[in-house]
């Protein structure tokens, strides 16, 4: 899922240097909602591991 984030920001950089302006802010909407999907998702994990009592590695 990161790596979906990183080509949406990549995406919306090279579509604003373009002029691209509807295109760079729909990818850079996209981008910013996946990223912080994946910090949520990352969160619960690390609260699903304390909870079990699983050491992280």
């Amino acid at each position: 899922m990161l790596s979906w984030t990183l080509t949406f920001l990549v995406v919306a950089i090279i579509a604003g240097l373009l002029g691209f302006t509807g295109i760079a802010g729909a990818a850079a909407g996209v981008a910013k909602i996946l990223f912080f999907v994946f910090l949520v998702l990352l969160i619960v994990s690390f609260v699903a591991g304390a909870v079990r009592g699983k050491n992280p590695r």
